[in-house]
């Protein structure tokens, strides 16, 4: 079974991390935002690893960014073919999750360990497509009725 962990950089990326010991037995590969504290992460031998444009909602080229980054993220679903995709959000995930979603991938979300409680932008998006949403504090369970608690990552 081939599993895609996918999420921004900076915290993000850090919880996605922490899943990695729960997919190593599978053929797996990350996905995340390009800068210069993640393309280190390659040189450590950690795995494949595939780098989208790193989004901004307020920088000026955001759309062009936005596009460049849905267009990637097709041709990288199609080359990978993850049966499984698991996330911590935000930004330039979502239409690679969207993408697996229409093709038949199971899509697995965790809700930001930084979320206490209010919903984030990406999670609400996720909530309506994901076949597993968790969150990492009870507090949400009010903002997603029907997420599963099951702790922290960290």
């Amino acid at each position: 079974m081939k599993v895609c962990l996918i999420s921004s950089t900076g915290g993000h990326f850090d919880e996605l991390t922490k899943i990695i010991p729960a997919v190593e037995e599978h053929d797996y590969f990350l996905i995340t935002e390009k800068n210069k504290s993640r393309t280190s992460y390659t040189d450590q031998g950690k795995g494949k690893v595939y780098f989208l444009m790193q989004q901004e909602r307020k920088n000026a080229m955001f759309l062009l960014i936005f596009v460049a980054n849905i267009i990637k993220s097709f041709f990288l679903y199609l080359r990978e073919r993850p049966k499984v995709i698991i996330t911590t959000g935000a930004g330039a995930t979502y239409p690679f999750c969207l993408i697996g979603k229409i093709f038949g991938a199971k899509l697995i979300y965790i809700e930001s360990y930084a979320k206490i409680y209010s919903s984030s932008a990406t999670g609400r998006l996720m909530y309506k497509i994901s076949d597993e949403f968790f969150i990492q504090w009870e507090t949400l369970q009010d903002s997603y009725p029907n997420a599963k608690y099951r702790g922290a990552l960290f």
